[in-house]
């Protein structure tokens, strides 16, 4: 085997690239390893280019294999790597948002880039595969603006390193609830300037943020020299793609027929609807005019870069936005917190422009989390968002309830922004999901997704700790010293400007963080700009929602179901779950609720209407915990020679001796005392090792048996 090593450190740790024939078929690949953290990367390229494709076709894979864990997941049946989890999709994500910018976007050759996970242990594998993918592709001969450099950055509340930057955390760190981490950044970038960023953060001011992103960018600069090096040493010529040429009379008939059109289309009052038209006017002149040709890719091309010049130019220039808006103006807002149904545990609606969603939530129990078995971690989730974008909320035709990479991304986004906000599982037991789902689409819906679930969620009686709002922001660039931040972007300026930066938050901070970029970076400056005009918009956002529901309501939906919660000594769980669960089922169906225990004795009680009380009743007494001197009535059931057995509870009897019935001799105990009597007892004696109670009449109430002297 042939085989080339090359290290750095990062984050205090050696990161080590490692070059052999292993996959000597793939254009380019490379296995990279962290502690105990492998990844390979591959990187091909098509042959031919692929005729009559109006876009780039590049495909990311991030691939999980169960061994790299030493695990044996899957079901009962199925022990092979299926669908993807969500975890790698959102980590495809990751690889795709970084590397595409970096892509001449007029290459029609396909590109494919597949990372598969070989093992796994503290360190992130995410991370490693964005410098792996990049490591790949720079070595290859497929042609690419690289390389780029990926780390993850935070602050965690370890009593070790509450105040310190940590560069690539240990899994432990970000996940581990009692660590509270501050934020956690993944941060990609390039010569100095960031483009990618997934980020959560528990109410984190701008400004640190900011700096955080100053402390990446060095450690990213760092692996963009070392690949640098690796380059000059092993890497490949790159491929030489041919562009073509738009034929001259197109560029004329385009210049004649639809240029002096394009300001007005763009500019005008209709919006988006006058511009659609004219590239429908364009496509069917350019037939007409050469029906000999089956390909007019290049036509469209030269449409949308006519369009995107003029809003770069404009935008600049003049402070001109399509819609007429200024630079940092907001949308008109709806904001509507109930009032579709009240079979719903929580319902939220909100408008932002054309911009439409509805959120609804769902309340549960502790059995309806979602337990997550993944490569790194299994947890249990609480809270859960999910997003659909169907095909009417953009106005077209396609297919309907497949959920695609997009959806589960912005979905995720929305999840981390609300979950910074939620109550404890002590203040809050309920398992939550809210569904957004996209009714119509101009701009950032799932930005509108977050402000329709804090709605949902208040409506539902969720005690957050304050209300969230998103809001994307954009960014006309021409330089560092020429470019114009827009706010709330909307459909054009989302589709030809250079960033989507996604930002969410309270008023106290921020919350969720998500940056695509169209160019190969933005720099951090332009960054901190954005986030601070944000903020006027996001407090705005709050306003309108608080103007709906100040506050979230005082209770639950009655068609929510309810929690109750006990504590039982440990050493009884057994005793209520029972043998084979034989007993707690029972204890299920005789009340109508569900039992969830957990190691520490915490039980939950959920049901519907009275349900949960009663399956509290049952286990309280079926554990309660007797102690000498404690009163209390039962009844007597069963008779003997020397005492009589009374029940404590369903589950429990004691025994009363002749000589403590009364504070009279008592010859014969069938004088005094009878089956099914229901009698005053006082516990005197507990004999824990034979489980036996001794107790007493006479000393509950002395005169219980007078006149039967």
């Amino acid at each position: 085997m042939q085989k080339k090593e090359y290290s750095v450190e990062i984050g205090g740790k050696i990161l080590t690239a490692i070059f052999t024939d292993l996959a000597e078929q793939a254009h380019g690949s490379v296995i990279l390893k962290y502690g105990e953290t492998i990844v390979l990367a591959t990187a091909c390229m098509s042959k031919d280019k692929q005729a009559g494709l109006g876009y780039f076709n590049l495909t990311v894979d991030y691939v999980e294999k169960f061994y790299a864990a030493g695990k044996i997941l899957g079901s009962r049946f199925v022990r092979r790597e299926g669908k993807p989890s969500e975890e790698a999709v959102l980590a495809s994500r990751v690889i795709d948002r970084t590397l595409r910018p970096l892509f001449d976007q007029s290459v029609r050759h396909a590109v494919q880039v597949i990372v598969t996970v070989l093992s796994v242990d503290e360190n992130d594998p995410t991370i490693l595969a964005v410098n792996a993918a990049s490591l790949a592709l720079v070595v290859s001969n497929i042609p690419w603006n690289g390389p780029v450099g990926c780390v993850r950055i935070g602050k965690y509340a370890d009593k070790d390193n509450s105040d310190n930057l940590i560069i690539n955390p240990a899994q432990s760190l970000r996940i581990n609830e009692d660590t509270q981490y501050k934020f956690d950044l993944t941060v990609c970038g390039k010569d100095g300037n960031i483009n990618m960023i997934e980020a959560s953060a528990r109410q984190t001011k701008e400004e640190e943020l900011e700096t955080a992103l100053e402390k990446a960018s060095a450690e990213i600069t760092k692996l963009e020299n070392f690949q640098k090096k690796i380059i000059a040493e092993i890497g490949k010529e790159k491929r030489v793609i041919e562009k073509e040429i738009i034929d001259p009379e197109s560029v004329a008939l385009f210049n004649e027929n639809i240029l002096p059109k394009m300001e007005q289309a763009i500019f005008g009052e209709v919006g988006k609807k006058n511009i659609d038209d004219l590239h429908t006017v364009w496509n069917n002149l350019v037939r007409e005019k050469f029906p000999e040709r089956v390909d007019f890719a290049l036509e469209d091309d030269l449409f949308d870069n006519t369009e995107n010049d003029i809003l770069h130019k404009k935008a600049i220039e003049e402070n001109k936005r399509a819609d007429g808006r200024a630079m940092d103006e907001l949308r008109d807002l709806y904001a509507q917190a109930g009032g579709l149904s009240s079979q719903l545990h929580g319902s939220g609606i909100f408008y932002r422009g054309g911009t439409h969603v509805l959120s609804v939530l769902t309340l549960g129990g502790p059995e309806d989390r979602n337990l997550v078995d993944g490569l790194q971690l299994k947890v249990e989730k609480r809270f859960m968002h999910h997003y659909n974008f169907p095909p009417y909320s953009a106005g077209e035709t396609g297919r309907a309830g497949f959920t695609n990479r997009r959806e589960v991304g912005h979905g995720a986004l929305a999840e981390k922004a609300l979950a910074m906000v939620l109550p404890t599982v002590e203040e809050f037991p309920y398992t939550m999901r809210v569904v957004s789902e996209s009714m119509a689409s101009n701009g950032s819906t799932s930005q509108a997704s977050i402000c329709a679930s804090i709605l949902a969620l208040m409506d539902g009686g969720v005690p957050i700790k304050a209300p969230v709002a998103g809001i994307a922001m954009g960014l006309m660039y021409e330089s560092d010293a020429k470019y114009k931040i827009l706010t709330d972007i909307q459909g054009p300026e989302d589709h030809y400007g250079d960033m989507d930066f996604k930002i969410a938050g309270t008023r106290n901070g921020v919350t969720a963080i998500q940056l695509d970029v169209k160019v190969d970076g933005v720099p951090i400056k332009i960054l901190g700009e954005a986030m601070r005009q944000s903020k006027n918009a996001r407090l705005a956002i709050i306003d309108r929602i608080e103007k709906e529901i100040p506050k979230p309501r005082a209770n639950i939906s009655p068609n929510a179901p309810k929690i109750l919660i006990i504590k039982i000594n440990p050493e009884k769980i057994g005793l209520v779950i029972g043998g084979g669960g034989k007993t707690i089922k029972e204890i299920k169906e005789k009340s109508g609720a569900e039992i969830t225990i957990e190691d520490d004795g915490t039980v939950y009680l959920t049901g519907v209407g009275d349900s949960a009380e009663k399956a509290k009743m049952i286990v309280e007494e079926m554990t309660h915990e007797f102690k000498v001197g404690e009163v209390l009535k039962g009844e007597v059931v069963k008779i003997a020679d020397f005492g009589a057995f009374v029940a404590l509870n369903p589950f429990t009897d004691g025994m009363v001796h002749i000589s403590e019935m009364a504070p009279f001799r008592v010859e014969r105990i069938n004088d005094i005392i009878k089956e099914g009597m229901i009698v005053p007892v006082k516990i005197i004696n507990i004999d824990h090792e034979r489980g036996k109670i001794g107790l007493s009449i006479k000393e509950a109430d002395k005169d219980f048996f007078n006149g039967k002297k």
